[in-house]
């Protein structure tokens, strides 16, 4: 009776203490997490210095908010998740009613200073989780969520067919690779299926792929660099662009079946000219002046402008060579006209009037009238066949004039028809080869 009675109260001191120990405060009085320990707050969370710290990162890419490529930046929103082991919080949660995570302000501990190297967005956009989650084991869970706007250098060459591959590198402020190692978490491919889950807007551009890989840098930083891949959606930028430049090339081509003559060639292929003009400026808003090469768009838009401009100086100098000619020949059929009226009148003078050197017997013929010899040489003259005359050989040399330039407006057809297919044809090539 006495041995049963002493471990019945053994057992109810027992279970006293449990009870006890079943809050949170005796676990942080076990952790010694107050505001006195300082220690906790600014050593690095290791009982030996040669100790690596090793911190388990990884990111969700939750949306994709904007590309600027006049300043170069993308704006997304991510999740960030660190772990890292704290040697000094552990415990067995068993004596502790099985608390098995804990819950404290990110102050009170040691943090790793972690940066994103290629981070130029405002600290405000930045929002820190308040609280980290401790396990028993020490290991730490500490959530960030943030708007980042990250430099990137984009390659505007295949615009707008174009996909961007941006790096954001995460590294320590401070500690070197012997003490600090950054570490990836998660798989690339689970990464990238979580972000597709979770991505709640897109805008113009898809999440192509995710993957992450670490290295040190020369400063001897443990450094984890996530590639981001990002592709364009194009539709907008065909329907504003693209097709609008194909379609006035179209009609350009079209302006050829339209008489020079009337001046409505010259009035179709200028509008066309201004429309043009009109779409350069979206072009201009859309491209950086610091791009070293043309994108293949810019090209696009330069051969567009530089072929109907060439088109209507063609145009132009048709009209004039059409104008010439006919110029000429108006003044040399004019100046034919006046001879032959001319000639004729001398002709009539002739017939009409009496030479004194005519002889008696010529002009006294009692079976001619006088001068009827002469008007009938005149008439036969001009009624027999014979050679042609200058009025038919200048109207001849005119249409043959008008013939040789309706042959070089319609080699220069077939020649500007060969050269726009062929630089569409190129440039869509070029589209196609590099989307």
């Amino acid at each position: 009776m006495a041995a049963l009675t002493v471990t019945l109260l053994a057992l109810a001191g027992v279970s006293c203490s449990q009870a006890s120990d079943c809050s949170y405060s005796a676990l942080l009085n076990h952790l010694k997490l107050d505001a006195t320990n300082s220690g906790l707050q600014i050593e690095r969370p290791v009982k030996n210095w040669n100790t690596i710290t090793e911190v388990q990162l990884e990111m969700i890419l939750d949306s994709i908010l904007d590309v600027d490529e006049k300043l170069q930046t993308v704006t997304i929103h991510i999740y960030v998740r660190m772990y890292w082991i704290n040697e000094h919080l552990t415990w067995n949660s068993s004596e502790f009613c099985g608390i098995n995570i804990l819950n404290i302000p990110v102050s009170m501990i040691w943090v790793p200073d972690i940066i994103i190297q290629e981070d130029a967005s405002e600290t405000a956009n930045s929002h820190d989780h308040p609280l980290v989650s401790v396990c028993p084991n020490g290991k730490v869970s500490l959530v960030k969520r943030l708007q980042l706007t990250y430099i990137c250098k984009l390659n505007l060459f295949r615009f707008p067919f174009d996909s961007q591959t941006c790096n954001i590198t995460f590294s320590s402020l401070n500690y070197n690779n012997d003490l600090l190692k950054l570490v990836k978490s998660t798989n690339d491919s689970v990464l990238m299926k979580l972000s597709g889950l979770k991505m709640l807007t897109e805008g113009e551009w898809k999440l192509v792929n995710m993957e992450s890989i670490s290295y040190t840098s020369l400063i001897q930083r443990s450094s984890l660099v996530y590639q981001i891949t990002l592709e364009r959606k194009p539709f907008l930028y065909v329907v504003n662009l693209i097709l609008p430049l194909l379609f006035l090339l179209i009609l350009d081509l079209a302006s050829f079946f339209v008489g020079v003559s009337s001046g409505e060639k010259l009035s179709v292929q200028l509008k066309i000219l201004l429309s043009i003009f009109i779409l350069l400026p979206i072009l201009k808003d859309i491209l950086p002046s610091t791009e070293d090469s043309l994108p293949v768009m810019a090209i696009h838009c330069i051969s567009v402008f530089t072929l109907v401009w060439i088109n209507v100086l063609e145009t132009m100098l048709i009209s004039l060579l059409k104008d010439v000619v006919c110029c000429v020949g108006e003044e040399q059929q004019n100046a034919e006209v006046i001879k032959v009226k001319e000639q004729e009148a001398d002709n009539r003078n002739e017939s009409t009037g009496v030479s004194g050197t005519d002889k008696p017997e010529e002009t006294n013929s009692p079976l001619d009238l006088p001068g009827d010899s002469r008007e009938l040489k005149f008439i036969m003259d001009r009624t027999k066949p014979g050679p042609k005359t200058p009025e038919t050989q200048k109207n001849m040399q005119k249409s043959n004039r008008l013939r040789w330039v309706q042959i070089f407006d319609s080699v220069f057809f077939v020649l500007y028809f060969a050269t726009v297919v062929f630089t569409q044809a190129f440039l869509f090539g070029l589209w196609k080869v590099y989307v």
